[in-house]
C-alpha cells in the first residue's frame, strides 16, 4: 500500500505541476508565438497596402484580385513629375485695358517614369507571395475592393484581412478565444488582423505602432 500511495502522490504532483506550468507559463509562451506570427502577417499586409495604394494612384481605384494586383506591379510605372509655380504677364488683358496684369499659375513637367516593382520592392519578388498567410497551409488573405458613397461622392476602398484563428490554429484554443476578444491600446483588437476598410475611407491597419515599422 505504501508503494501504491507513493505512485499516486507522484502522479498527483506531476499533474498539479503541469497545470501550474500551463497557467503561469502557457500564456507567456502563447504571447511570444503570437507576437512573432503577427509581425510576419503584418509585413505581408503592409506590402498589400502599398501595392493597393500604388494601384489607386495610377488607375484611380483599388483592385480586389491578387492576380490583377501582381500583374499590375509587374508592368506598371509611376510618372515622375516636377511642379513649379510661375507668374506671367496677361498680354490679352494688357492689350484690352492697357494695364499690366500678372497671372499666377502652376506648371507640371514630366521628368520620366519608374517601375512600381522597383520603387516598392527594391528588386525583390516578395510581392508574388504577399497574398500567402504565414503559419497556414498557403491560405490567402481575404481581399475586397469597391466604391464607398461618402456624402454623395464615390470613393475607392479596399480591405485585406485574416482571421486570428488561422494564424494561431496550433496553439492553446482557450487563449486563442481570449485573443480574438482583445480590446487594448497595445493589442490587435478583434477577431481579425486587417488593413483598409470596406465601410470607412481608411487605409490603416488595426495593429498598434510597435508592429508597424512602415507606418
Amino acid at each position: 500500500m505504501k508503494i501504491v500511495l507513493q505512485i499516486v502522490l507522484t502522479i498527483v504532483i506531476v499533474v498539479l505541476g503541469y497545470f501550474t506550468y500551463k497557467s503561469v507559463y502557457g500564456p507567456v509562451e502563447f504571447n511570444k508565438a503570437k507576437q512573432k506570427r503577427y509581425a510576419e502577417v503584418i509585413e505581408k499586409l503592409q506590402d498589400i497596402r502599398d501595392s493597393e495604394i500604388a494601384h489607386r494612384e495610377v488607375t484611380g481605384k483599388f483592385v480586389g484580385s491578387f492576380d490583377s494586383l501582381v500583374r499590375f506591379i509587374d508592368t506598371a510605372e509611376f510618372v515622375l513629375t516636377q511642379r513649379k509655380d510661375t507668374t506671367y504677364l496677361d498680354l490679352e488683358y494688357k492689350k484690352r485695358y492697357g494695364v499690366d496684369e500678372y497671372v499666377e499659375d502652376v506648371v507640371i513637367d514630366t521628368l520620366g517614369y519608374v517601375s512600381i516593382k522597383d520603387s516598392l520592392f527594391k528588386g525583390t519578388d516578395r510581392y508574388k507571395t504577399m497574398m500567402n498567410i504565414p503559419y497556414t497551409d498557403n491560405k490567402k488573405f481575404d481581399l475586397e475592393a469597391g466604391m464607398l458613397d461618402k456624402d454623395g461622392t464615390m470613393i475607392p476602398v479596399f480591405e485585406a484581412k485574416v482571421n486570428k484563428s488561422d494564424i494561431l490554429s496550433d496553439l492553446d484554443q482557450d487563449l486563442v478565444v481570449q485573443e480574438k476578444q482583445t480590446v487594448a491600446v497595445d493589442g490587435v483588437n478583434g477577431a481579425f488582423i486587417k488593413v483598409g476598410s470596406m465601410t470607412e475611407v481608411n487605409t490603416s491597419g488595426n495593429w498598434p505602432k510597435n508592429y508597424g515599422d512602415k507606418d
